[in-house]
């Protein structure tokens, strides 16, 4: 998938937010003068209350309550002095009970953030290398950034894939004294677990293998003294374990806790943590209410709130598996998840719920992938049974009604989810109201020319005697980068006029196309032994060799909302037939977004595009004419970086090139793309240039130095150039001979005789493309921000390029 850069990762954020909120979702604020935790007022609506993280109620416990009080008025607010120098007088006890809990000494922290700040950075050593699971919770990601930045190698794995993990182990083994590998003991958002008895084993099989859990979701409500899932299941911690636990949520008071039986380890984060050296100490309510909670930790009280608890979490269960309801993961954890796939119907789904009386979360971007969006919902002791079954029956009742307004089925969802399907049913038709058609071809020969052209011509390349040559060239290839599969949709109304046109391809991108070049720079070496790594299956409007206006919409038409409808409800069908791991709508102007309202319900995440650059000016006479229509900076460029090179080369324009010269033109075009990383690409084969040769449509602009005889070896330059209909020029591709460069300046030359041709056949614009803007503004091109919509199943590809991204620059 196409890396998202972070500053329109944040917006993307801030945008998806936003409309939860407008949706009445989030930025919610509770209306209580006091809380029982088994209900909350919102809106002036008292809610049964299926959203919180305090599992075991222990928050509402009057001994933890009256402790952290009591802790205030003898102590005060803080006590502002760092820990490194002296703590607090009920320190001592909360570490001694804590110690008692977990059967070793314990670090305390402020919170398990900085807890993890002041801990990884401190045990992982400039020797070692990392290993994150794609779904480790976020504060973990972000501390490994401080380790990455002393050049420690980080790597990722798709969530809970073993096999993964142990290729990357085996590979890092021999250049690292310790493989580090992060995970979440139970996941926040699915309530899945680590497969701990699988890490176990490879820790027997790789002794350089040490592991580090961040447990704070399995903390209270399961295990002796209530220490949580990840101890529960190794009982004694082995030297190469590192626990992270939490005093809040479950615990019912505030911090964090790192727990080993590692003393090395212990002692080096005791001793200097970072932030937990120079930042200020738990409050003396914090730490008094976690002593209250550790005394109840300690008794045999916590085993009877675990068995209440469990007991819930079955029933709800029980109640679940009555339904069709698509939970995510069953197991005995006290978080569900409920899959919805849109964010549209999460949005619906979770505003009937609370409309029904009942307050839970929604799972969204970037907690999870935007089509993995869903409903979060927690169990804990507050909740009876009869809110459970309330809230299970509400959520059966209003499931599909949600689905339904939104024009997507329950199918589609376990699809989206790797569920198993529902009993086979004929698919719902599409939703087309009596005053549209919709026309759907497979190959461009099936479509109507004439009308087909009366939309797109001047186009780029999709032309209809462009999609003609993209058939040809890409239709049939046996390489698997290359095998493309189109689709054309048309959609007319009542009175036979087309209204919606457009194209789609499904074939495989690199996931770091629209990387940095030093990410794209990175993963080439490892393609030179396996050709596809990091590389996905796109469907995308238009084609990776097109670029342009790819949608046609009649912007005036009354129908205009229903066209749109209609052809996101023929998306959605492409998606199940094709499967692709990405769906990519793409070259829209930041003026131009009208898809923004569908794309937002729909699960797809707006990201920035290399600007376009065109040219819509041929109409001067001369070149002094052109000259005087360039801006005084390009005169100035032109001047000393064209004009003064231009006695140097000599050009020849070929409508078919000999067999030398199509060797020699297509060794140029290697040796662009060998060095191009900005937009990076698989390598179009040399069979795409055969089909280019046979064309009608297409030209050939070759340079050579001055003064020479014209022969296929001393060609410098070549621009592979489309004609469209007479109305537009489209330079798609260049070679190069770079050791001319600076003698010639080819580059720059060639744009030039590309203005200079186009204008000689009386073109009207020059369809540069992506990338170069600012060599093609000096000839006059005009630069246009442009923005695609990316919908992806899963994250892992947008965030492996960032790990990438991050390894690269720290380097």
């Amino acid at each position: 998938m196409a890396k998202i850069r972070h500053n329109n990762y944040i917006d993307t954020v801030v945008e998806i937010s936003r409309n939860a909120s407008e949706k009445g979702v989030v930025d919610l604020y509770t209306e209580d003068d006091h809380f029982t935790g088994r209900h909350i007022k919102v809106n002036g609506q008292e809610l049964c209350h299926f959203g919180t993280t305090g599992y075991l109620g222990l928050e509402q416990d009057i001994r933890i309550k009256k402790a952290a009080i009591d802790a205030i008025m003898r102590y005060g607010t803080q006590f502002p002095l760092s820990k490194t120098f002296i703590s607090h007088s009920a320190y001592s006890e909360l570490e001694e009970k804590l110690a008692k809990m977990y059967g070793y000494p314990v670090v305390v922290t402020k919170n398990s953030t900085l807890g993890h700040l002041g801990t990884i950075p401190t045990v992982v050593r400039d020797e070692d290398a990392i290993i994150l699971d794609q779904q480790v919770h976020w504060s973990v990601q972000n501390s490994c950034q401080i380790a990455r930045t002393r050049g420690i190698p980080v790597e990722m794995i798709k969530h809970n894939n073993m096999e993964m993990l142990e290729a990357k182990i085996k590979d890092l083994s021999s250049r690292a004294d310790k493989v580090w590998y992060f995970a979440d003991g139970v996941y926040s958002m699915y309530g899945d677990e680590a497969p701990i008895g699988r890490l176990k084993e490879l820790s027997a099989k790789y002794p350089q293998l040490h592991l580090y859990y961040d447990d704070v979701h399995g903390m209270s409500w399961v295990g002796k003294n209530g220490t949580g899932y990840v101890i529960s299941q190794y009982g004694e911690l082995p030297q190469n374990v590192i626990v992270f636990t939490t005093l809040s949520k479950t615990f019912g008071a505030s911090g964090a806790t790192m727990v080993t039986a590692n003393k090395d380890f212990y002692t080096r984060v005791k001793r200097f943590g970072g932030p937990l050296t120079f930042s200020a100490q738990l409050e003396p309510s914090s730490v008094a209410a976690a002593i209250a909670s550790a005394d109840i930790h300690l008794s045999d009280e916590i085993y009877d709130m675990q068995k209440e608890l469990a007991e819930k979490v079955a029933f709800c269960n029980e109640c679940l598996a009555k339904t069709d309801l698509p939970l995510i993961e069953e197991n005995n954890c006290p978080v569900f998840y409920i899959g919805t796939g849109a964010p549209a119907v999460g949005y619906n789904f979770v505003k009937k719920l609370m409309d029904a009386g009942f307050y839970v979360n929604m799972g969204v971007f970037p907690a999870v992938a935007v089509k993995r969006t869903g409903v979060r919902f927690t169990v804990s002791r507050h909740n009876e049974k009869e809110d459970i079954k309330a809230l299970v029956d509400a959520m059966s009742r209003l499931y599909p009604i949600a689905l339904a307004e939104e024009s997507t089925t329950k199918n589609q969802v376990r699809k989206i989810f790797g569920l198993p399907l529902l009993k086979e049913t004929p698919p719902a038709p599409l939703a087309i109201p009596d005053s549209l058609r919709i026309e759907v071809y497979e190959r461009p020969d099936e479509l109507p020319a004439g009308e087909w052209d009366e939309i797109f011509k001047g186009r780029n390349v999709f032309d209809y005697a462009g999609l003609q040559f993209l058939e040809k060239a890409f239709g049939d290839s046996e390489v698997p980068e290359h095998q493309w599969d189109f689709r054309f949709v048309l959609i007319r109304d009542m009175t036979d006029k087309i209204v919606l046109a457009t194209f789609l391809t499904k074939t495989l991108w690199k996931d770091d196309m629209l990387a940095p070049a030093s990410v794209s720079m990175a993963l080439e070496k490892k393609r030179i032994t396996d050709p596809l790594h990091h590389s996905s299956q796109v469907l995308a409007m238009g084609s990776l060799f097109t670029e342009g206006d790819h949608l046609y919409l009649d912007q005036e038409h009354p129908d205009k909302e229903a066209i749109l409808d209609l052809f996101f409800q023929t998306l959605t069908r492409m998606d199940e037939e094709l499967q692709p791991d990405v769906i990519a709508l793409r070259d829209f102007t930041f003026a131009n977004d009208f898809l923004k309202a569908h794309c937002d319900g729909q699960g797809f995440v707006k990201a920035a595009l290399p600007d376009s650059c065109v040219m819509e000016d041929l109409s001067w006479s001369t070149q002094d004419e052109y000259l005087e229509g360039l801006s005084s900076k390009s005169r100035k460029h032109f001047r000393q970086d064209i004009e003064k090179y231009a006695d140097r080369v000599q050009v020849e324009i070929s409508d078919v090139l000999s067999a030398p010269e199509l060797e020699k033109a297509y060794a140029l075009y290697r040796n662009v793309w060998d060095k191009n990383f900005d937009m990076n690409t698989f390598a179009y084969p040399k069979s795409i240039f055969e089909v280019m040769n046979t064309d009608p449509n297409w030209e050939f602009i070759k340079m050579f130095p001055a003064g020479i005889e014209k022969r296929p070896g001393q060609m410098i330059g070549v621009m592979f150039s489309y004609k469209n209909t007479g109305t537009t020029y489209v330079p798609s591709l260049i070679g190069l001979d770079y050791d001319y460069s600076d003698e010639f300046s080819v580059y720059r030359q060639m744009l030039f005789q590309t203005v200079l041709r186009a204008h000689a056949l009386g073109f009207k614009r020059i369809d540069f493309g992506f990338s170069a803007s600012f060599e093609k503004r000096k000839v006059g091109a005009e630069s246009i921000q442009k923005i695609a919509y990316i919908q992806a199943k899963d994250n892992f590809a947008m965030e492996m390029m960032e790990v990438v991204q991050n390894e690269t620059t720290a380097s």
